[in-house]
């Protein structure tokens, strides 16, 4: 039984998954049954955990080209989900790896954000809209598609990601502002048991080099959205600010995701990959 046990997993499909987190495992548990799953991490602390996921883990860093060696031929499909570093306008990270895989995966998906959209002042706006990167977040996560897309990768631009244990609990009970509805901006969202089930869609019918929103239903506004969460969990709604005055009150970084404004249309999500979200908006997964 033990033989066979071992001869069926061999021959399954080889799955490389690059920066293994809550999504990571999100996939693993959906396929783990339908492909060998490799996961590439550089944690040695995480190696029994994503062993216990069902996952071989593999000790490497994206920082150290030499650890990727291992990886050339290793496995004929891809999902990278690991982020750029945390400074500069390239992503050298996403460029070792696709050195170390060149000409070998067969499938490939790259996790990006709809950062690199920038601001579009709340217009609608799809894969063909113009790329207005705000800071150098956004621009390594360009640099990032572009290698991955000449290494015919498929891309998903992301916004932001929520589950029942990803929302912003810890932000309502600190009372931090929001901005007031007419200074607010539109955001967008994907609950992400449905990134896992986008990526693995992308994984199979992606185009190389196609691009695709990764984005729900939702239309709301940031403010919107709090008070979504806040009704949920009997908490106290956000206060509300001027711009000017929220400016003050939270970190640059938090300030960053409330100047940028745009509404993404998911009609490739649906028409190429056939993907039919189990949470199309955010009122229908706080209610579920």
């Amino acid at each position: 039984m033990g033989m066979q046990r071992g001869r069926r997993t061999l021959g399954r499909p080889r799955l490389l998954i690059v920066g293994c987190g809550d999504v990571g495992l999100r996939i693993v548990a959906r396929v783990h049954r339908r492909f060998r799953l490799l996961a590439l991490t550089s944690s040695p602390e995480r190696v029994a955990a994503l062993r216990a996921a069902g996952a071989v883990p593999i000790v490497g860093n994206l920082d150290d080209r030499a650890s990727l060696r291992r990886l050339r031929g290793l496995a004929p499909w891809l999902i990278h989900l690991a982020p750029p570093p945390n400074s500069g306008r390239t992503d050298p990270r996403t460029r070792r790896l696709a050195a170390a895989l060149a000409g070998r995966a067969q499938r490939r998906v790259y996790i990006s954000t709809t950062g690199v959209y920038g601001d579009h002042g709340g217009a609608w706006i799809d894969e063909t809209s113009r790329l207005a990167p705000a800071n150098e977040r956004a621009v390594r996560r360009i640099d990032a598609e572009v290698a991955m897309r000449a290494a015919g990768a498929s891309v998903l631009r992301v916004p932001g990601i929520y589950a029942h244990d990803r929302l912003p609990l810890d932000r309502l009970r600190a009372g931090t502002p929001a901005l007031r509805d007419e200074d607010d901006v539109h955001t967008n969202h994907i609950h992400a048991d449905d990134l896992a089930r986008v990526s693995l869609a992308a994984l199979f019918r992606g185009a190389p080099g196609r691009v695709y929103n990764a984005v729900d239903d939702s239309q709301l506004k940031m403010g919107e959205y709090f008070d979504l969460v806040a009704d949920r969990f009997g908490l106290p709604r956000p206060p509300r600010l001027p711009r000017e005055q929220l400016k003050a009150a939270v970190s640059p970084m938090m300030y960053s995701f409330m100047t940028e404004s745009r509404r993404l249309r998911n009609q490739r999500l649906r028409t190429e990959l056939l993907v039919r979200l189990r949470y199309p908006t955010v009122a229908a997964a706080l209610t579920a």
